[in-house]
């Protein structure tokens, strides 16, 4: 009994997801980046929410934005977030704060995720996982 062509062929890939990390101290934003790379993903870093804007107006490939909330500049992770929701409805969001009451707020403009600061980065690649996961389910892949 032989192989068939079929056989052969490799499974479909997985589509490597894009996410863009976002946050103003360079140390923290390099080590979740670094991690989620280690972790598979593609990663883009900007340092404030003007800059993701700026990234997120010239690419269509981003999937997730992990964000901080407290960022210097005229726009902080929940205006990023209200831009999201209104420019890019497709884009996921997950805010980071270590700032307690940030979560209620996170949760009436990112009904998506909130984490709390500080995070361990296996749970940030576990929370994209999930929203991959979801949102596969609602497209019914």
């Amino acid at each position: 009994m032989g192989v068939t062509s079929a056989e052969l062929e490799p499974a479909p890939a997985t589509p490597v997801q894009t996410v863009l990390v976002v946050d103003d101290d360079v140390l923290i934003r390099m080590a979740i980046a670094g991690y989620l790379r280690e972790c598979g993903f593609t990663v883009v870093e900007a340092g404030d929410a003007g800059e993701a804007v700026t990234v997120l107006e010239a690419a269509d490939d981003i999937d997730i934005v992990f964000s901080d909330v407290q960022m210097p500049g005229a726009m902080d992770g929940f205006g990023l977030a209200r831009w999201i929701r209104a420019h890019k409805p497709q884009v996921q969001v997950i805010l980071a704060s270590g700032v307690a009451r940030a979560a209620d707020a996170a949760a009436d403009i990112c009904e998506e995720s909130f984490m709390q600061k500080p995070y361990h980065p296996q749970h940030v690649a576990d929370r994209i996982r999930a929203l991959i996961g979801a949102r596969a389910m609602r497209r019914g892949c």
